[in-house]
């Protein structure tokens, strides 16, 4: 409940982003906890990570797109082969990354090279837990432990709400039904608060610095996953964006960088 206290607080009053450009990233004081943002398909970005990876030289690497089991098949195979970072076609076989659904491991695999001897962890919330979660209508059962302690059991407030649905339907080219947005909001609070809970057991073993890999919007200081993190941990958002944002922004820093290629993604919804 104080976690959730202290996310709407901060929505309520969020802190001025301030531009920055990569280069000066890494002579920012130290913290313990760094949220890289990314926009998932954009090569820029995943370059900036594995940049400021390097520079920070971090315990821990927290993935959004890795899951339990993918970690665990991670383990087993460092296990037997200490050098397995250095084979990126090994690398994403063990993770089954190409099958995964994410965007291609070439935009990624420079991260897990610049990570050294991090601990590699993994915060992904499936979408069959995220239908489970609805179809049973039992969120507690699927996030498990400190589901109360992560605020998932407490209701948003009735503007923030509406203001995430309505950025789920804009993400979604409005092409969503009215009644799937708040399942759509709840398993972005799923995916913020186990983001929130990997961290803090990266705390718990020791392994500061962080740094987390995830979209900007998991990264966002008002109700993202930092805004769940224990204040025991001091911590930093930057978000990458392709435009320079209008207003302010939920982060601490952003970078812009240039524009990913891609198709029109509202295609996919019939829609342009």
């Amino acid at each position: 409940m104080k976690r959730l206290i202290l996310a709407l607080a901060l929505c309520a009053s969020p802190a001025i982003a301030e531009q920055i450009e990569v280069a000066d990233i890494a002579a920012l004081p130290p913290v313990d906890v760094w949220f890289l943002g990314e926009t998932h398909d954009n090569p820029w970005h995943h370059e900036t990570q594995a940049e400021l990876v390097a520079a920070i030289k971090p315990g821990a690497v927290v993935f959004e797109m890795l899951t339990a089991d993918q970690i665990a098949a991670l383990e087993a195979a460092l296990a037997a082969n200490a050098d397995l970072f250095t084979d990126k076609a090994a690398l994403e076989a063990v993770l089954g990354w190409n099958q995964s659904g994410w965007p291609d491991f070439d935009m990624y695999y420079p991260i897990f090279q610049a990570a050294g001897d991090a601990r590699i962890y993994g915060a992904q919330v499936s979408r069959e837990d995220v239908r489970a979660a609805f179809a049973g209508g039992d969120v507690a059962a699927v996030f498990g432990e400190g589901a109360a302690d992560f605020g998932l059991l407490e209701a948003l407030p009735p503007e923030q709400q509406a203001e995430r649905e309505a950025k789920q339907l804009a993400a979604h080219c409005n092409a969503l039904p009215e009644e799937m947005l708040p399942a759509m909001v709840m398993g972005q609070r799923l995916r913020d608060a186990r983001l929130a809970q990997v961290v803090e057991q990266a705390g718990l073993d020791g392994r500061e610095p962080i740094v987390v890999i995830t979209g900007n919007g998991h990264a966002r200081t008002d109700w993202g996953a930092p805004a769940l993190v224990t204040d025991v941990l001091s911590q930093r958002s930057i978000a990458q964006f392709e435009q320079v944002p209008d207003g302010d922004v939920p982060f601490d820093f952003w970078v812009k960088t240039p524009e990913a290629e891609r198709e029109d993604p509202c295609a996919a919804f019939g829609k342009s």
